[in-house]
């Protein structure tokens, strides 16, 4: 029994350099001339024809070819790409490398110059600091002068009638407390004023130290970026590292954010160099004022002591003219009472000779001339001793209101005396305590 045998190779796909192939079909063995006659019968056979074979193999080769030149192609493009990407991964990591040096010269800069502006703030805050110890001390200083002018005008209330006046010494006196009173409540104000702007100076510092701070640690983190390569053991796979975080700044909000840190903290810096000055102009106008002051007190108790000092000489020079005036007046009383009792005697006489002519007898009771000068002798008398008593009373009086006068010039004298030992010994000896220029300039 003949057995039909067929062969049908399975479908290839052609690659694009092969030529296309043919399907050979297997030749049926059948009748008397197959070629495996009858001692194959029974047998599966399933072979090609020579050209199918022929065909086969040159495909094969064409196929062969085919896939080598693929690969070959496969492989230039590969080490091509391989190249390709190195030379991009190298530039993009210089150029990756470049871009975080810059970077980390921008954050230096920035970083400097917030040193440099922290530095000059931590100087420029202990300058204002000394600034306002010498507020300090010259406020301190002011208790001494106040005191002074306190003590003068308290001392000077002590003076005696008629010395108790309002003199050019306390309108001056006055002056002084008033301008202490003025200067000490500026300085106070001065001082809340430079402990406002030290408060603030060092809030800037503060910002400026924290903003350093974290470019110190920015820039250390980016040195660190900066040392990675490729041949780094350090490196490792971050894969979500890419993403850009939602809260981070842009260059520009970062450069702002410096900048206006460095523009506020000048601004204050500045602000403190001005208060400075003005804390210098400050001092300098208060000790001027009170040494002006001061010399003017000095000048008007000096005047004040001239002017008591003359009168107590004065008073003195008219005390001793007193004094003489009353021994020549107390003389002159003794000379009028002496003259009275000197013009007894006559009067007696001229009143006895009346009174024994007035028993003459009879007709000799005669009014003659004798009688009349006996008479105006009498009148005359009575006239002097009138005239005596009359002027002994004024000189008495005279005498007492002398006396009187000598008390109140020797009382003046005392007045004097005690104004004197007031302004001298008590007054201007305490103003000798009186604070130097430097002092009163916060210097000591």
């Amino acid at each position: 029994m003949d057995v039909l045998l067929t062969r049908e190779p399975a479908p290839q796909t052609v690659p694009a350099c092969e030529l296309p192939r043919k399907e050979h079909h297997v030749a049926c063995n059948t009748g008397a001339h197959t070629s495996a006659g009858l001692a194959t019968a029974g047998f599966r056979t399933a072979k090609y024809l020579l050209d199918e074979w022929s065909q086969h193999c040159s495909a094969r080769y064409h196929q062969a070819f085919a896939d080598r030149d693929q690969s070959q192609r496969q492989r230039h493009e590969s080490r091509q790409l391989a190249a390709e990407t190195e030379a991009l991964a190298r530039r993009t990591q210089d150029d990756s490398t470049r871009q975080v040096g810059r970077r980390l010269q921008d954050v230096h800069g920035w970083k400097s110059e917030l040193q440099r502006e922290t530095e000059a703030l931590l100087a420029e805050t202990d300058l204002l600091l000394a600034q306002k110890l010498r507020l300090q001390r010259a406020l301190d200083a002011t208790a001494a002068p106040l005191s002074i002018a306190t003590d003068n005008l308290q001392s000077r209330e002590r003076r005696q009638h008629p010395d108790l006046v309002r003199d050019c010494v306390e309108t001056e006196l006055l002056r002084e407390a008033e301008l202490i009173r003025n200067i000490q409540r500026l300085l106070q104000r001065t001082i809340m004023q430079a402990e406002d702007q030290i408060r603030l100076n060092r809030e800037h510092k503060g910002t400026c130290e924290l903003d350093w701070s974290d470019k110190v640690e920015a820039y250390n983190l980016d040195e660190v970026c900066a040392r990675y390569h490729s041949q780094s053991t350090e490196v490792q796979f971050y894969p979500h590292s890419a993403a850009f975080q939602e809260s981070a700044s842009t260059p520009e909000t970062w450069a702002k954010f410096s900048r206006d840190i460095l523009y506020r903290a000048e601004r204050e810096r500045l602000a403190s160099a001005n208060l400075r000055q003005l804390v210098d102009c400050v001092l300098r106008d208060v000790s001027e004022d009170l040494r002006l002051q001061c010399d003017a007190v000095n000048l008007a108790f000096a005047r004040r002591c001239e002017e008591l000092e003359d009168a107590r000489h004065k008073l003195e020079s008219h005390l001793l003219k007193t004094l003489r005036e009353i021994t020549d007046q107390e003389h002159n009383v003794a000379a009028l009472k002496q003259a009275i009792g000197a013009k007894e005697a006559p009067l007696k006489v001229a009143q006895s000779r009346l009174y024994q002519r007035s028993h003459r007898p009879n007709v000799e009771l005669c009014r003659d001339a004798a009688q009349f000068r006996l008479v105006s002798e009498v009148e005359e008398l009575h006239g002097s001793l009138a005239a005596l008593k009359e002027k002994l009373l004024e000189a008495e009086q005279s005498l007492r209101n002398l006396e009187d006068t000598r008390m109140a010039l020797e009382k003046d004298i005392a007045v004097k005396t005690h104004s004197l030992f007031i302004d001298r010994q008590q007054c201007l000896a305490l103003r000798a305590r009186y604070p130097s220029a430097l002092q009163l300039a916060g210097y000591r």
